[in-house]
């Protein structure tokens, strides 16, 4: 079948059609990306103010990137690990020594990264903690999003994402994100716990940046009582928040780190769960794996995407951008109501919007920054989200914080 060329409203007519109606996307069709911008079918431009929720970290299209992709594709995609191949203890040599962990597990979802951390946890916990089996709890934090399989959604507050789809997976305790007291009361209620699960910055809660010294505090409490700490930096992760890893701003070193999105620039769907060989090693053959995971096209993908971070020192970059963005909008919001605040870290940012969780106005700016050339997404009724690629320049920041002025004010 030859693609045609369609109209954005024919386009979103067939996904309607013909598609599950799982997503509420913005009514924007787009057909080609590069750097920092994405064109429709009509061929207007934006500025990509998502970035794929940050999966595209290294611009749309970058050629490395893309070069590395084409070049693995038309040699070897897929052996499944039935086999070894060329590249993948290459990958997994570079990703080990990149992020500074003994040994990784390659998956190819952040859902499946999450999943393989808990069963990771729950495995060390009954064969070097001793831990009755199938007695193992994990703590995690109210407003979390992991992904939406079965078990994490059991875990979730997201009435969205749990109505009508239980009965739930067992085995976890929520309590209040970035509140050192509930953290040492749930590690002290049970001698079964096994793993404290967490977001270094809450992103689809709104951006929520923890209180400084909160995330080392956790880290010595869950040292205090012998308890994993699994930091989920699927979002976070790979120079998102100004530095490689969100933990990285307060020198924390996970027991279990989960990556996915960015490991790939948006290219191919990469993940991975990391940690020590003490941990890693309770996973044997058979005990779980991906046909999919570790495969060469995937691994060469990755290889060159974290090259392109590590060249063009897009931590260092996300981190005077976002200042830079912060301030900005610090400064109009003093003179603009309708917003109360904004927060973030590197260029993971959000404004909340002095309305309702329940109000379309969020989601009637985005409508309206569309309009004007930029394309953003509302979470949580109130909050918008601003995750730019990291290969922006501080001339297309500036434009785009003039754009963002002149829809708010305009509202």
């Amino acid at each position: 079948m030859v693609l045609e060329n369609i109209s954005s409203q024919q386009a979103i007519d067939l996904e309607n059609k013909y598609g599950a109606h799982n997503y509420h996307p913005l009514p924007v069709v787009l057909n080609r990306g590069e750097g920092v911008f994405v064109w429709d079918v009509e061929g207007k431009r934006y500025y990509d103010f998502l970035s794929a929720y940050s999966a595209v970290n290294q611009g749309h299209c970058h050629p490395s990137i893309i070069g590395a992709l084409t070049e693995q594709a038309g040699k070897l995609t897929l052996t499944s690990r039935a086999f070894h191949n060329d590249v993948l203890g290459t990958y997994e040599k570079y990703v080990t020594e990149y992020f500074g962990f003994d040994k990784v597990l390659p998956m190819n979802t952040g859902a499946e990264a999450v999943e393989t951390a808990i069963k990771l946890c729950r495995k060390y916990a009954y064969e070097k903690k001793g831990i009755a089996e199938n007695e193992a709890e994990i703590i995690v934090c109210e407003n979390n999003f992991h992904g939406r399989t079965t078990t994490i959604i059991s875990f979730s507050n997201d009435e969205d994402a749990r109505k009508n789809f239980g009965p739930f997976t067992g085995g976890f305790i929520k309590i209040e994100y970035d509140n050192l007291e509930a953290l040492e009361n749930a590690l002290k209620s049970s001698n079964n716990i096994a793993g404290f699960l967490l977001e270094p910055i809450q992103g689809e809660a709104g951006v929520y940046v923890p209180s400084e010294g909160y995330l080392t505090k956790a880290k010595a409490l869950c040292e205090k009582y012998d308890v994993l700490f699994i930091a989920d930096e699927v979002q976070t992760g790979v120079a998102r928040t100004g530095q490689l890893l969100a933990v990285n701003h307060e020198n924390v070193q996970p027991d279990i780190l989960i990556l996915g999105k960015a490991m790939s620039g948006g290219v191919y769907p990469v993940s991975a769960v990391f940690s020590s060989n003490e941990i890693m090693d309770v996973i044997k053959p058979g005990q779980h794996g991906s046909t999919f995971g570790g495969n060469p096209l995937a691994c060469a993908v990755a290889i060159a995407a974290l090259e392109v971070v590590k060249n063009e020192a897009l931590a260092k970059n996300s981190e005077k951008l976002g200042k830079l963005f912060r301030s900005e909008l610090d400064k109009f919001i003093e003179t603009n109501d309708l917003v109360k605040l904004v927060r973030g870290k590197g260029l993971l940012n959000a404004i909340v919007i002095n309305d309702t969780e329940d109000s379309s106005t969020a989601w009637d700016i985005c409508m309206k920054l569309r309009d004007n050339g930029l394309l953003a997404k509302p979470t949580h009724g109130n909050i918008i989200r601003f995750a730019p690629p990291l290969v922006m320049n501080e001339a297309q920041l500036l434009d785009c914080v003039a754009i963002i002025k002149k829809t708010i004010s305009e509202f």
